[in-house]
């Protein structure tokens, strides 16, 4: 997660002011994309799509002091076609030093951040092949992690040193040598990281073996035998200390792994045991089992605040309820948990397990965890007070661009993916209007998609599928376009008529509405003018359920 709405509403939040740049985006601005976008976004290039890797091993040496890297990194792959020559990323102010295939090195050339290798001879289809990147450099300095990624170095309370890895967006390839796109995830991977002797590393999934090296440090390895995206791999180097727990899960023991630094330990275990079993309990509820048993539950002390590093979800919030302290809903509810704990920890069903593609569609990452944290709250606290918190988050909505980004050019959408991504959500919960059908469907999308890369069409089919509604028009309407839908009422020749105003041709959401004092009902509106039928309504006792649609309403 890179917070974008979460960072312009903490702003809003401290400065209580709403700047006017978002909105002035809403005119006819038109992005020019480069060579190198197309380069770094593409997911259908037969230099990419030529070959599926299956297993990475990196093997990186942290030279903190001079903020240098170098190693190794291994490619296994199985060839999807005849090829000659493929394309691996890695940013260009890091030096290739060879490319080593079957004990020779390989010719390459470099556009950009691409790679392109050159084989000897032709590499067949179905074939499984192998090569080694070795490479070296000061990798880019994140400025602000994780809004700006690259590598983070930074030293503690105590002043021991303290680096960490952060690259959504931006793409692993900005410290090692990778196929650098989300479509296609590795099967494991095992990661071998370096660091000065007296301090630990922790990456993700298990840790496998500790070697103290000849030349003052100490290599940690560490083994992921999940799929995982290249962007969730990580380093945390620092002066950790460590304590486990588990918890009994739908498939069984869950084993829980803590890394707070040395001095805040004790704090760590009263504040994260507060709040990562109750999340685990809410998001099995809802989500389904834990994607990566295998791999276990991790919590990783950081300086930045945090990421969804897959089975390794990196912290930053201070040991404190709330976003840094504040609820982003206002209403008092997200007082009442940590932020980061359950947000990022939202991410292992959302953004690890169901993946998206390309991150044009990363609101399949961040609505859907956005729509997890109200989900939270009800298993806490009851349904009324997930619904005021969803509807509460309304408060970072700015409205100013569409949600889905432009595809193949490695470019997300707005931050809107966020909290409107979330209210859209609960808009369809609504519409669906069975909660155990709506847990069935968020189960079922972790199920039908476990541990796989999709597309923006495959989840959409799938709810309207498994719901039986065709929500096509909503998901467009709020994804596709900056405006909201307008519900306008208007008497006409003596009756009140009402339609929907929509970017989306033919929207048909149903929405609820009421007499005051009555039971809501369901009206199907089109976008032409239709007689309502609520007996004994006029536009002066009708009430439109606006708390749980996210709707504009108009009364001519």
């Amino acid at each position: 997660m890179k917070f974008t709405y979460i960072n312009r509403l903490f702003w809003i939040l401290v400065l209580g002011l709403y700047t006017t740049q978002a909105h002035a985006q809403l005119g006819n601005h038109k992005e020019t994309f480069t060579r190198a976008d197309s380069l770094r976004g593409s997911l259908t290039t037969p230099l990419r799509t030529c070959y599926d890797i299956n297993y990475y091993h990196l093997d990186v040496k942290f030279d903190i002091d001079n903020k240098f890297i170098s190693g190794n990194v291994l490619f296994k792959y199985t060839a999807t076609q005849d090829f000659t020559k493929l394309q691996f990323d890695l940013f260009s102010n890091l030096k290739v030093e060879k490319v080593v295939y079957k004990g020779k090195e390989l010719p390459y050339t470099r556009e950009f951040n691409a790679v392109f290798v050159t084989f000897p001879q032709t590499i067949k289809s179905g074939s499984k092949e192998e090569f080694i990147v070795y490479y070296s450099g000061n990798p880019t300095i994140a400025k602000r992690a994780p809004w700006d990624g690259g590598v983070e170095y930074n030293v503690d309370s105590l002043g021991h040193k303290w680096v960490s890895t952060a690259c959504q967006g931006m793409g692993a390839s900005v410290w090692w040598p990778t196929k650098d796109q989300q479509a296609d995830e590795v099967d494991s991977a095992l990661i071998s990281i370096s660091v000065p002797n007296g301090l630990k590393d922790v990456s993700n999934g298990r840790l496998r073996k500790v070697t103290k090296l000849k030349d003052g440090y100490t290599r940690f390895d560490w083994f992921v035998a999940n799929p995982i995206n290249n962007y969730d791999i990580e380093a945390n180097i620092g002066d950790y200390a460590h304590y486990s727990d588990t918890y009994q899960g739908e498939k069984g023991k869950l084993t829980m792994d803590f890394w707070p630094l040395s001095y805040n330990l004790e704090k760590a275990k009263k504040h994260w045991g507060a709040n990562a079993k109750p999340m685990l309990k809410a998001f099995e509820h809802w989500f389904g089992p834990y994607p990566f048993y295998e791999d276990g539950y991790k919590l990783v002390e950081t300086h930045h605040l945090g990421m969804e590093h897959q089975s390794g979800t990196a912290y930053g919030n201070h040991y404190q309820n709330g976003y840094l302290g504040r609820d982003l809903s206002g209403t008092g509810w997200g007082l009442k948990w940590d932020f980061i704990v359950v947000h990022e920890s939202g991410h292992e069903w959302f953004g690890n397990n169901i993946t998206s593609k390309d991150l044009a569609d990363m609101w399949i990452h961040e609505s859907f965890t956005n729509y997890t944290e109200s989900l939270f709250v009800e298993d806490n606290w009851g349904k009324q007070a997930g619904q005021e918190y969803v509807h509460g988050s309304r408060l970072g909505i700015q409205n100013d661009g569409p949600i889905v980004g432009p595809y193949n050019v490695n470019k997300e959408g707005s931050g809107d993916m966020y909290p409107k991504g979330g209210n859209m959500l609960n808009m369809i919960r609504t519409v669906i209007n069975d909660d155990e059908k709506w847990r069935s469907i968020l189960r079922g999308l972790n199920k039908t998609f476990y541990h796989q890369t999709v597309t923006y069409d495959q989840v959409v089919g799938y709810i309207n599928e498994q719901s039986g509604k065709n929500f096509s028009p909503v998901f467009e309407q709020y994804l596709k376009h900056a405006n909201i839908p307008t519900l306008e009422f208007m008497t006409i020749n003596g009756k009140l008529m009402c339609r929907w105003i929509a970017d989306v041709k033919d929207f048909n959401m149903p929405v609820r509405v009421r007499v005051k004092g009555g039971e809501y009902q369901f009206i199907t509106p089109k976008t032409r003018f239709t007689p309502l039928t609520i007996a004994g309504a006029t536009k002066d006792n009708l009430e439109v359920d606006t708390f749980n649609y996210y709707i504009g309403v108009l009364m001519d």
